[in-house]
This record gives C-alpha cells, sequence and structure tokens, in this order.
C-alpha cells in the first residue's frame, strides 16, 4: 500500500502543484490511516478495505481526543486517496464514497488593529541588516497580502522597484502580480541596497530574495520565530499566526470599502467564498462598535 500512496504523493506534486506543506499534511494523515489498517485491522491490500474499517480508524481517532478539525483533514484525505486509486484502476471499488466530511464551525482569522500593526511594523531594527530584512519583509506582507510561503518564495527577479509591483505564484501555481505602496517600496529599497548584500556568501549565492544568515532562502519556521519575537517587543500581546498580516491586508481593506472581487483576485483565492470571511469579522467589528458607543444598544 506504500507503493500507492507515494504513486497519490507524486500525483499531487506533479498535476496538482500543491504547496510542500500541504503535501506534507496529506502524507501524514494517509501514513496513520494505513498503519492503523495494518496494525489494528490487520489488513494488508487495498481490495481488504471496507467503509466499516475507514469508520473504526475515525472512532481511533476521537478515542484519542483529535479535534473535529483534524478528523475532517484525515477524512479529506482518504476520500482523495480512494478516488485517486479508483480513478487510476488501482483499486475496484471506492470504500469512503459515504463518508461524510463533517462540516465545521468556521473560525474568523485573528487580526490585528490598525494600531498593533503600525506597532509591528516598526519593531524592527533600522540600524542594521536584520532589521531591514525584517522590516521589508512585514511591510511588503501588509502591502500585498501574500502567503508566507508566497513571501519566502520570492526571488530576485519577481521584484519589480520601478514598474512597483511583485510577481507571485500562488497555490496551484497560479500567477499573480500585486502592486506594492510607495511605503513597502521603500523597505524594499533599503533591503535591497543596504541589507541584503550583507547576507548573500560568496560560496553559495541564492537567488531567493529573502535570505537568512546562512545566506540561503529564509524559511517558513525562520520566518514564524521572527514574528513572534517582534510582536512581543512591539507589545502585541494577541495571538498571531504566521498569516495574521495577510487576514489583517483583507479586513482593513474591505473595511475601508475595496471591491470582494479585487481582495479575492490579490489574496489568490481560488473560490470568493474563502474571501467572504473578511466580510464576517467587519460586520462582527460594526456590531462590537455598535454595542459599545450607542445609547440604545
Amino acid at each position: 500500500m506504500e507503493d500507492q500512496l507515494k504513486s497519490f504523493l507524486d500525483y499531487l506534486i506533479v498535476e496538482k502543484g500543491l504547496a510542500k506543506n500541504t503535501i506534507i499534511s496529506y502524507e501524514r494523515d494517509l501514513k496513520s490511516y494505513l498503519h492503523y489498517l495494518k496494525s489494528v485491522e490487520v489488513i494488508h491490500t487495498l481490495k481488504e478495505i471496507q467503509r466499516i474499517h475507514i469508520i473504526h480508524f475515525l472512532n481511533f481517532l476521537k478515542d484519542q481526543k483529535k479535534s473535529s478539525k483534524t478528523i475532517a483533514r484525515h477524512i479529506a484525505s482518504i476520500r482523495a486517496f480512494h478516488q485517486f486509486l479508483l480513478r487510476e484502476k488501482a483499486a475496484e471499488q471506492d470504500p469512503s464514497v459515504l463518508i461524510e466530511i463533517p462540516k465545521l464551525e468556521r473560525a474568523l482569522p485573528k487580526v490585528l488593529s490598525l494600531m498593533e500593526v503600525e506597532k509591528l511594523l516598526n519593531a524592527p531594527n533600522p540600524n542594521d541588516h536584520f532589521g531591514l530584512r525584517d522590516k521589508a519583509m512585514l511591510e511588503l506582507l501588509y502591502a500585498t497580502g501574500i502567503r508566507v510561503s508566497e513571501l519566502i518564495g520570492l526571488e530576485i527577479e519577481d521584484i519589480h522597484l520601478t514598474l512597483g509591483f511583485i510577481r507571485c505564484v500562488g497555490t496551484g501555481n497560479r500567477e499573480r502580480i500585486i502592486p506594492i505602496g510607495k511605503t513597502a517600496l521603500a523597505a524594499i529599497k533599503q533591503y535591497i541596497e543596504n541589507g541584503r548584500p550583507l547576507f548573500v556568501k560568496e560560496k553559495h549565492k541564492d537567488d531567493a530574495f529573502f535570505l537568512n544568515h546562512q545566506g540561503h532562502r529564509l524559511t517558513r519556521q525562520g520566518f514564524w520565530k521572527i514574528l513572534k519575537k517582534l510582536a512581543q517587543e512591539a507589545g502585541i500581546d494577541k495571538e498571531l499566526t504566521p498569516h495574521t498580516l495577510r487576514h489583517s491586508f483583507a479586513t482593513h481593506l474591505l473595511e475601508n470599502g475595496a471591491d470582494l472581487r479585487a481582495v479575492q483576485e490579490m489574496l489568490g483565492h481560488a473560490d470568493i467564498s474563502t474571501t467572504q470571511i473578511y466580510t464576517n469579522i467587519s460586520k462582527s467589528k460594526i456590531r462590537d462598535v455598535y454595542s459599545k458607543f450607542h445609547p440604545r444598544a
């Protein structure tokens, strides 16, 4: 069954063009599933798998106190795997066909206020190359709303200072051209002129735009450490995620009257319903303001 799993993961990489972290998530879920089938259900071939075995596995996850979100993700992974096997004629039936993914309450993303964004963007030290890099990253994230994976995936050739835009390749290898505001452009220019040259190592010149202290491409984990450190220095005690600035970008645009379709395009969402969650944040904020300030609320 491991061979079929490898074929499925190759399909996700080559044909679907999914992000590395998404592939890792599929692999982890399906390895857990196949390990359970082998060790508990004593199943060693695909044709032995029945719907009841999948139900047993999901009950096992519940017994392990896994969250509804985690279980729903496992179901999605299992269904995608079995659909692939059936399509490739590696299996005669799809035992997951009647397994439904439970509807989850969609949590509103955490966003920063304008004042908190200002504090965070001013936290990097402007007097050293690390601070210039960090300032450029934060300004670029808030100016464009790109994902962290897209930020660290930027190459030198993707930055077009004169024309004031970046070229970004997102989920499913979809390309976007995103404009950059004057403030972010100034921070990027400072990093290019006075910051990035100090990160470059002669032995291994990297075309990645944002580099770490070794001269290699900055990783997602590296960025996350930087963000947490800067948030602490800025006195922000909200729970942050790597996407907090992306969520704040979208919310602040919509609060100021931006068109939903335009925001969808900038964020690179394939489905507008994904973008609409940010309108819920704006409505939630309006309710809070009304409750706080209206005399008859």
